[in-house]
């Protein structure tokens, strides 16, 4: 797992219904690159696409946003977020870390003027707002721990 002294490549994802904002940085988490959104199918084909992007892009940890509520609890989105995150981490077995993402779609609109966007650019805006966050606050990986800090049941799907 990275440390906070240790550069890593990082893969954020802002997981909706419908599409899958994605932001990357470099390995030394400097720079932060919304890259293309990804439309949802099913988790198979979503692996596929991703695990193309994480071999390219030699991800090294995985950074998943919860759509907390301004109370700061878990929404209905954010449990499908997190299960999500949990299923990709366990997949490319890599560290996966959870930033709130509350107001963060409005955040990036407002930064990049996307209001009202359909084609995406908007999820990865707010992707790239996940990342810098986290690199922001020390890219210190959790394994697979949910946001109130205990350790989920395994997804059975």
């Amino acid at each position: 797992m990275p440390n906070k002294s240790e550069p890593c490549s990082a893969l954020a994802l802002d997981v909706g219904r419908r599409r899958i904002g994605l932001a990357g940085c470099d390995p030394l988490g400097l720079t932060v690159t919304p890259l293309a959104p990804l439309a949802r199918g099913k988790f198979a084909a979503d692996l596929l696409r991703l695990e193309r992007l994480v071999q390219q892009r030699r991800v090294r940890a995985l950074v998943v946003g919860l759509p907390l509520d301004s109370a700061g609890q878990l929404t209905e989105q954010a449990l499908h977020c997190h299960r999500y995150g949990q299923r990709l981490a366990s997949h490319f077995a890599l560290p996966l870390a959870w930033v709130n993402e509350h107001s963060s779609s409005w955040a990036a609109a407002e930064r990049h003027g996307l209001h009202g966007d359909r084609s995406g650019a908007l999820d990865s805006a707010a992707a790239a707002l996940l990342l810098e966050q986290w690199l922001a606050d020390g890219p210190a990986a959790m394994l697979v721990a949910d946001i109130r800090g205990t350790t989920p049941a395994p997804d059975p799907s």
